[in-house]
């Protein structure tokens, strides 16, 4: 019996384990380690959910104490399980693990997919924050439009009580409320049932697969973090930023989205030089060179313009595509400039707590804001930040409503932005095959 380690982040991590070890004996599963989102250490995958063999869970343990894990309980073998980061990244991992006597192993699809019995279109994408939400949004629109019931399946974001959140069902906004989410779950959750599309999530993703196909046509993969469909995909859209170009050959998993993918999205072409679209596209035909490519906008516009034309106003971006998709600017700022913001303020010196930390973590992020909101007390922390911060105005660049969670002292506008195919194919004339 091998001695395992899973470096995770609350999401593939578990996957693997429940589809690969949960009920294999020839493994024995002695630790997760968890990064990049706080807090998700110091916990255990709970025994009801981690089956037989572990009758009393598994222990969750910061990565950073990875080496002493491996020392501590004889481990034979470290599991890399999480995703969009640096293939740099990965082999230093890989040589920690190697460096302190264990192999180290990556899962890939063919050992991780379930196989499910209605169709599949997985959106993945090269790195966090390319515009997957926005393309998932388009092709659920395009199916209801051909008349199919859509489910959108969501990748994992359970950040809470894991045996609450085993298999989750959000059809209405009072379904948020009711699983306690976070700011980074109703991103990605809200646009979604806006439009009345129901949206599945969770930890148990073969529970999810089986729930979802007794009211769906077909199921949309809603990939997170880029990483790889957890189901078998009739159909491979993966979304590109030419914005950070080269990236979707120098990142894990998005190199591998590259590979599978039968329609690759480059995004922002409305943005980027026409050099980056150019670069993203050669490697694209140089790495997987049938695959067909869609060139698309995220053209942005606001609520309310008065209230950023000449003011000194505070931008409030997507937290995951600051912090870990290490892009320094978003939507609130693409906001502040096409509508005449006298000044961006910088929330640096007004930040509290996790947020100061997280500005301490990710000092590429300037003079933004990001959202972040992984549990109440973050939550607490970025309502804290913002009623400190010296402005005239915010600009709200996430995709949800956060005056649905936090009270704001001065005037608000939201970005929206939606995905805006150029020329053709679009995605509608290459999902044609599977509207028959």
């Amino acid at each position: 019996m091998k001695r395992v380690i899973i470096m995770g982040a609350a999401g593939r991590d578990f996957h693997n384990f429940n589809v690969y070890f949960r009920d294999n004996p020839n493994y024995k599963v002695v630790a997760f380690t968890a990064t990049q989102i706080p807090n998700i250490e110091g916990r255990r995958y709970p025994a009801k959910l981690a089956g037989k063999l572990y009758p009393k869970g598994i222990p969750i343990e910061p990565e950073e104490n990875l080496r002493e894990l491996i020392a501590e309980h004889n481990v034979d073998l470290v599991v890399f399980s999480y995703s969009d980061v640096s293939h740099q990244y990965v082999m230093e991992r890989a040589s920690w693990a190697m460096a302190a006597g264990a192999d180290f192993m990556l899962l890939g699809p063919k050992s991780t997919q379930l196989k499910a019995k209605k169709p599949v279109i997985s959106v993945t994408a090269v790195r966090t924050g390319s515009g997957k939400s926005q393309t998932t949004r388009r092709v659920a629109d395009i199916l209801r439009k051909h008349g199919k019931r859509v489910v959108v399946v969501r990748h994992p974001m359970p950040y809470g009580d894991l045996v609450k959140q085993e298999c989750q069902r959000f059809a209405s906004f009072k379904d948020l409320d009711r699983y306690e989410c976070t700011i980074e779950e109703r991103e990605e959750y809200e646009p979604h049932l806006a439009r009345g599309t129901v949206v599945y999530a969770g930890v148990d993703y073969e529970k999810i697969l089986r729930m979802a196909e007794r009211e769906a046509d077909v199921i949309v993969w809603d990939g997170g973090n880029n990483d790889f469909s957890f189901f078998v995909p009739d159909m491979t859209i993966v979304v590109a930023d030419p914005l950070r170009a080269g990236h979707e050959v120098t990142y894990f998993p998005g190199h591998i989205n590259l590979l599978l993918a039968d329609v690759v999205v480059i995004n922002k072409v409305d943005t980027a030089s026409r050099a980056q679209v150019e670069r993203v596209r050669e490697n694209i035909r140089k790495f997987n060179p049938k695959a067909k490519i869609i060139e698309a906008a995220s053209p942005i516009f606001v609520e309310d313009p008065s209230v950023i034309e000449g003011k000194r106003v505070l931008a409030i971006e997507d937290g995951p595509t600051l912090t870990h998709g290490e892009m320094p600017y978003g939507a609130a700022t693409l906001a502040a400039e096409k509508y005449g913001a006298k000044e961006l303020v910088d929330p640096r010196p007004y930040a509290v707590n996790s947020i100061a930390e997280t500005f301490r973590k990710y000092p590429h992020i300037g003079k933004l804001l990001p959202a972040m909101g992984y549990g109440e007390e973050q939550i607490k922390d970025l309502a804290k930040t913002i009623k400190r911060t010296d402005c005239d105005a915010v600009i709200i660049g996430t995709p949800i409503d956060l005056k649905r969670l936090i009270k704001f002292d001065v005037p608000t506008t939201r970005v929206l932005y939606e995905l805006q195919e150029i020329g053709h194919p679009t995605l509608e004339e290459v999902l044609e095959p599977l509207l028959d």
